[in-house]
């Protein structure tokens, strides 16, 4: 399953240097999980009033190439591996089709006490 989610940098994301500021990618790569998970249907709102809620456990990333103002980029986020507590995704931001930065995410669920939970089967069954 994958899902692609355009991203124009603007003035603001860049720095002094007039490239990408590197923890936007970070900010990029979860504007394309949230919209992932919205468009397959999994309401956050509701899910965090019946006291879930999605948490980034791990990032692995690596930054291949810098962006710049007004570059057109593409976050790309394929599920990699779906267990009953973990969804592990790739994601890679790209340039006319070149790769710029690369995340492996491990997102899980917790309770509202901060509590690892499992996923709730509904949601994986979304995933799958």
């Amino acid at each position: 399953m994958s899902h692609q989610f355009p991203i124009r940098v603007y003035y603001e994301d860049t720095d002094m240097g007039g490239i990408v500021y590197h923890a936007n990618y970070l900010r990029y790569i979860e504007r394309a999980r949230s919209d992932w998970v919205r468009q397959l249907g999994n309401d956050q709102n509701a899910m965090r009033d019946g006291g879930l809620v999605w948490v980034v456990r791990r990032i692995e990333a690596e930054y291949l190439s810098t962006a710049r103002f007004e570059d057109e980029l593409i976050v790309d986020s394929t599920v990699r591996k779906v267990t009953p507590a973990r969804l592990v995704m790739d994601q890679v931001v790209t340039r006319a089709g070149t790769p710029i930065f690369t995340a492996v995410v491990t997102a899980v669920c917790m309770n509202s006490k901060g509590q690892p939970v499992r996923l709730p089967a509904e949601i994986r069954a979304l995933i799958r």
